[in-house]
């Protein structure tokens, strides 16, 4: 049994906001905009691996300039043609990215988003 179960949704958007040096604002639009994962509980509770997924959609408009249905489209392609092991290489090398990017470059405010 794992100690850490990856999956599980308990992580609140503002404790997400703060792990990514991200505005609680900007990432309730991504939210409003169906960007982020959606549990079946209801709750706006998000997991290890879904904070992953909201760091990428975070990366993919703050720092690539990528539109709300870019990144629905990328998403798609991600979800809907990558297996598990291609999904997570792909999450881990755009991790690595991130990890790169100074938080002066991105500016997690977007007015025209």
């Amino acid at each position: 049994m794992a100690l850490i179960d990856s999956d599980k949704p308990i992580i609140p958007l503002s404790s997400v906001a703060q792990m990514l040096s991200a505005k609680l604002r900007t990432l309730r639009m991504y939210e409003e905009k169906g960007l982020l994962p959606v549990h079946e509980h209801g709750k706006k509770l998000y997991s290890i691996n879904d904070l992953r997924l909201i760091a990428f959609v975070h990366y993919l408009v703050s720092f690539k300039k990528v539109n709300a249905n870019g990144v629905r489209f990328v998403l798609e392609l991600l979800n809907e043609h990558l297996d598990g092991e291609q999904k997570e290489a792909l999450l881990t090398s755009v991790e690595e990215l991130i990890e790169k990017v100074s938080p002066k470059e991105i500016d997690s405010e977007f007015e025209d988003f």
